[in-house]
C-alpha cells in the first residue's frame, strides 16, 4: 500500500516536533541578565515545549526572576518550583529548581535543598550547573557534618543530624564518582563515622578511598588515617591483635609509598606503638603457657616471636628474661633425683 505525499509530509513534521522537544534542551542554554532577562540561547526553537507553553514558560520566569531581584525570596522560590513541575521536560526546569534549592539554601533548608540539587543531577544530567550543583552538595553535607541545624520552613531549627551529613556525602559519590569531590566526600565520611563512633564504618571510607582514587593528593592523608583508625580499636595485650597488625601495615605502607610526607614522623611513632603492643601480647600468651601449663615449649615459642616482632623495644628484652627462666626451669625439670641417704639399714629419699 502506497503512502500520500501528505501523509508523510504530516509524519515528517511529526518526527521533527519530537526530535525538537526531546532533543532541545542539550542543544540550548538559557542566560539571564538584567537588561533583557531570561534568553535561550542556540536553537531558540528547541526548548521542549510548543511556542505557546514555551512564551509562557519564559514569562514565568522572568516573574519569578523579578520577584527574586526584588527581595521576596520566598515568593520567587515558589514560583521557580511550580515552574519546575508544570514544564519538567523543558530548558527552563533544571535552571528554576536551581534557583530555588539557592534560595532554600540561603534560608537554611539544607534537607530541601540537597533534595532539589539531587533532582537536577538526576533528572538533568547535562545541565551547565552539573558542577556548581555538586559543590553545592557537598557544602550542604559539610554543614551538617560540622553539626549545622536544618531550618524548618527556614525559620524553626531542627536537631544536629551528623548522620545526615554522611549520607548526603555518599550520594555524592555515587551522583559524581569522578569528580574531585568524591574522594573528599569519602574523607568526610570517614571523619563523621568516627564522630558517631563508628570506627568500622569510618574504616570501610578510607580503605575505599586509597583502592579508588590512589592517585589523589588525600592518598597519604587517606593511609595515615586508616593506620590510626586500626590502632584505635586495639584494646590492649589481653585482645585479639588483628587490629594491631593492621596498623602496623598501613603504617609501614604508608611510610614506604610516602617517605617525604610530613606525616612520616607521626607514623612512626605509630608504627613503634604497635610494634610494642603486638609484643607485649605474644608475651601474655608465653606467660600463660609457661606459668599456668607448664608448656615450656609453647611458651618459648611465643617469647621468640614478640622478639622477633621488634627486636629493640622493652617488650623484646622483657621476653628474653622469660626464655632464660623457661630454660632454667627445663634444666631443673630434666635434673637427676637426689641421692638417697643411708639411715641404719633403710635408705631415706629427700
Amino acid at each position: 500500500m502506497s503512502t500520500s505525499p501528505v501523509r508523510a509530509l504530516s509524519a515528517l513534521l511529526v518526527v521533527s516536533f519530537f526530535l525538537a522537544v526531546f532533543t532541545g534542551p542539550a542543544r540550548a542554554d538559557l542566560v539571564w541578565t538584567p537588561a533583557t532577562g531570561w534568553k535561550v540561547e542556540g536553537d531558540s526553537v528547541l526548548k521542549g515545549l510548543l511556542p505557546e507553553e514555551g512564551r509562557n514558560a519564559l514569562d514565568a520566569m522572568n516573574k519569578a526572576r523579578a520577584t527574586e531581584e526584588n527581595g521576596h525570596k520566598s515568593s520567587a522560590m515558589g514560583s521557580y518550583e511550580t515552574i519546575a513541575k508544570k514544564y519538567p521536560h523543558s530548558i527552563y526546569a533544571p535552571e528554576a529548581l536551581y534557583r530555588a534549592a539557592k534560595i532554600r539554601l540561603a534560608r537554611k533548608q539544607y534537607y530541601k535543598a540537597f533534595s532539589e540539587f539531587q533532582q537536577i543531577v538526576t533528572d538533568y544530567p547535562n545541565t551547565a550547573h552539573f558542577n556548581d550543583v555538586i559543590g553545592e552538595q557537598y557544602r550542604i553535607a559539610n554543614s551538617l557534618l560540622g553539626g549545622a541545624r536544618n531550618r524548618y520552613w527556614g525559620i524553626i531549627p531542627g536537631f544536629k543530624s551528623r548522620a545526615k551529613g554522611v549520607d548526603y556525602f555518599e550520594k555524592i559519590i555515587v551522583t559524581a564518582p569522578y569528580s574531585d569531590y568524591a574522594p573528599l566526600a569519602l574523607m568526610n565520611i570517614a571523619e563523621g563515622h568516627q564522630k558517631l563512633k563508628e570506627p568500622d564504618e569510618a574504616i570501610d571510607a578510607l580503605d575505599r578511598m586509597i583502592n579508588n582514587y590512589p592517585q589523589s593528593l588525600l592518598a597519604p592523608d587517606a593511609y595515615l588515617r586508616l593506620a590510626q583508625a586500626h590502632a584505635s580499636l586495639v584494646e590492649g595485650p589481653y585482645y585479639d591483635q588483628a587490629s594491631a597488625k593492621q596498623a602496623i601495615t598501613y603504617f609501614e605502607d604508608f611510610m614506604i609509598l610516602f617517605p617525604a610526607d610530613t606525616g612520616v614522623k607521626t607514623a612512626d611513632t605509630g608504627l613503634g606503638d604497635m610494634k610494642q603492643e603486638f609484643a607485649r601480647s605474644k608475651i601474655k600468651i608465653g606467660d600463660f603457657y609457661f606459668y599456668k601449663r607448664s608448656n615450656y615449649k609453647a611458651a618459648r615459642v611465643f617469647y621468640n616471636e614478640a622478639i622477633t616482632s621488634y627486636p629493640d623495644s622493652e617488650a623484646a628484652k622483657l621476653a628474653r628474661v622469660r626464655l632464660e627462666a623457661v630454660t632454667a626451669s627445663e634444666n631443673k625439670s630434666k635434673a637427676p633425683p637426689p641421692p638417697p641417704h643411708k639411715l641404719g639399714n633403710r635408705f631415706w629419699f629427700f
